[in-house]
């Protein structure tokens, strides 16, 4: 990771960490770098999430682009995943994705996609952030003609919008669907693409004021949806985040189903019907001990990689694997995306439900997760935090006690200044008792803020 660019994108609180003169340099240099500096015009496609500040960023970012002789095609309210789409499909050199996903209305982020509409290559990122601290020369404007103009692109979003349409393999007719759209980017797709295939379509927190997103609400409050799929008696609720890339989703009786269960659903619906290819699913170490169970008693192989996405894609990539996620919610499906696609695992699931005819609470129904407990601990330095010697210490005796029924995980967060402590076992006493071991630790030795 960069100094400015985490896992996911360049994330701060706006206008703090995160400000508008960063933009028009982000945008500055793009321009040049896929535009001047190889003697052609860039078109750069952009979308935002309903923060505040993403308008701010999004007239900064066009700024700096224009500056630099390139056209900007604006979205403008949509998921992330539907900008990758786009500058896939279209040739676009880039993409930009204004959105802090999960974090609260005021951070925001600034994602990079690249051509082929994938999370951008780390040596373009490290280019943009030297040219951030002013480590590169000053780069030349566009003059004259050569300035570039802004596009209103709403278009690219109905295109999206009826990709993922073609997708459904049956209608929806007569299905009660809940969903939550946290107040982000679906509230402008999510109910529109049900409704054309057919659902009887309920939807809450899709009314965005730019300070309410993700605000008790979406993925990250999963019992809103919870209690409103059983009050309702709806036959499944699905949940999305501020730029729709994760989706959790509610079984009719008010189970959750989350990324691991998410996965499990539909990696073996795709070996049952011979198309999970390698017979392999990637996850992440945060996935459940309880999958891996499952998944062992059906016979599919997985991998494990490190936190974020981006990474489960690289791996997907790398062996030609076609299923990989994580246990948060961001779920890919290479054969149609490049990236976590919220509204496309809800028409996955879906998928599933009405070709087996069976509800997700049967389909979920094999897997025995393991209780987990998570605890975030805000520290000075991450790094030395996590190398602590007693730190470490503390986390081999952990693993050592729990042995062959459990296991702790300690990492750094790659968009806070945190440090991540899980374990898993079999009752949540046991986890508490492990988890608060080895926070202490890390409080006494001073590393706490």
């Amino acid at each position: 990771m960069g100094k400015y660019f985490g896992t996911d994108g360049f994330r701060g609180e706006a206008n703090s960490d995160l400000t508008a003169e960063h933009a028009v340099k982000i945008g500055r240099f793009l321009g040049w770098y896929y535009g001047k500096r190889q003697n052609k015009k860039c078109k750069v496609v952009i979308g935002k999430d309903t923060r505040r500040s993403s308008y701010m960023f999004e007239y900064a970012l066009g700024a700096g682009l224009t500056a630099s002789g390139a056209d900007a095609y604006l979205m403008h309210v949509t998921t992330t995943p539907s900008v990758s789409y786009m500058t896939r499909i279209e040739d676009f050199d880039c993409g930009i994705m204004i959105s802090a996903s999960h974090n609260a209305y005021y951070d925001n982020g600034i994602k990079l996609i690249n051509g082929k509409g994938e999370k951008m290559d780390e040596a373009t990122i490290l280019e943009v952030e030297a040219y951030l601290d002013d480590k590169i020369p000053p780069l030349p404007l566009a003059h004259k003609d050569e300035i570039g103009c802004t596009v209103d692109y709403v278009s690219g979003r109905n295109r999206y919008m009826g990709y993922l349409m073609t997708l459904a393999t049956r209608s929806y007719k007569g299905i009660k669907v809940g969903l939550d759209c946290a107040n982000g980017s679906a509230s402008q797709i999510a109910k529109s693409v049900f409704d054309a295939l057919g659902a009887e379509t309920h939807v809450i927190n899709a009314n965005p004021n730019g300070l309410n997103i993700n605000e008790g609400c979406g993925s990250t409050h999963i019992e809103v949806l919870q209690q409103y799929v059983i009050e309702h008696e709806l036959d499944v609720g699905f949940a999305y985040d501020g730029d729709a890339d994760r989706c959790l989703a509610i079984a009719e009786d008010g189970q959750i189903i989350d990324g691991d269960l998410i996965l499990y659903i539909y990696s073996r619906y795709m070996k049952e019907n011979s198309a999970l290819t390698n017979n392999t699913v990637v996850t992440t170490i945060m996935s459940n001990f309880g999958l891996y169970k499952a998944f062992d008693e059906v016979s599919i192989n997985y991998e494990k990689t490190a936190v974020g996405d981006k990474y489960v894609y690289e791996n997907m990539v790398n062996h030609g694997h076609r299923i990989g996620g994580e246990q948060s919610g961001h779920i890919i499906f290479s054969k149609y995306a490049t990236t976590g696609d919220g509204i496309l695992t809800s028409i996955k699931m879906m998928e599933v439900i009405l070709e087996k005819k069976m509800p997700l609470s049967v389909l979920a129904k094999p897997v025995e997760i393991y209780p987990q407990v998570l605890k975030n601990v805000r520290v000075k330095s991450k790094p030395e935090a996590q190398n602590d010697a007693d730190v470490q210490t503390a986390v081999l005796k952990v693993a050592k006690a729990l042995g062959e029924e459990g296991r702790i995980l300690v990492r750094e967060s790659g968009t806070e200044p945190v440090i991540r402590v899980m374990v898993e076992a079999k009752t949540n006493e046991i986890c508490e008792k492990y988890v608060d071991d080895v926070v202490k630790t890390i409080q006494e030795k001073g590393y706490a803020v």
